[in-house]
C-alpha cells in the first residue's frame, strides 16, 4: 500500500514555527516515526509552499497510490485548484490539520477542499497523520 502525506505552505517550518499551537517536532522526525510505525506501508512525503507545485504532486500520484492524505495549510481555504485536482484523480484524500481549524480564526472556518476529500481530521496534533493512515488501512 502507497500512501503519500503532502503538507502545503509554512508546514516546513514545523518545530519552529507557532509551537504552542504546531508542537516543537519538525514533520521530518515525525515522518520517520510514522515510518517506524507502519512499516508495511510505503510511506512518502511531499512538502511545497507553492499552489500549483501541490497540484502537480496530486496529479502525479492520484492514479497511483492508494491514498493521499492531505493539509494543505492556508490553501485548505482559498484554493478551488486544488479542490478540484483532489476531485479530478482517483486515489482518495483525507484532509488533515494539525491545529483544530475551527477554534481558530474566523476564516479558517472554511474548508474549500473538504467537499473533494473523503474526510477531515482536524485538531489532534501530528496524531491526525496516523489517524489518517489508519483510515486507508481499514478501507482499502
Amino acid at each position: 500500500m502507497k500512501i503519500i502525506i503532502i503538507n502545503g505552505p509554512n508546514l516546513n517550518l514545523l518545530g519552529k514555527r507557532e509551537p504552542g499551537i504546531y508542537g516543537s517536532q519538525s514533520f521530518e522526525e515525525f515522518f520517520e516515526q510514522l515510518q517506524q510505525q507502519f512499516p508495511q506501508l510505503e510511506l512518502h512525503y511531499y512538502q511545497s509552499n507553492v499552489e500549483g507545485e501541490l497540484i502537480n504532486k496530486i496529479h502525479e500520484v492520484g492514479f497511483s497510490f492508494d491514498g493521499i492524505l492531505l493539509n494543505a495549510g492556508g490553501y485548505t481555504h482559498t484554493s478551488v485548484a486544488i479542490s478540484d485536482a483532489i476531485a479530478a484523480v482517483q486515489t482518495p484524500t483525507v484532509e488533515v490539520h494539525i491545529s483544530n481549524i475551527y477554534k481558530r480564526e474566523e476564516f479558517r472556518h472554511k474548508s474549500i477542499i473538504s467537499q473533494a476529500c473523503v474526510g477531515m481530521i482536524s485538531g489532534l496534533g501530528l496524531k491526525g497523520y496516523a489517524l489518517g493512515i489508519h483510515y486507508f488501512i481499514t478501507h482499502s
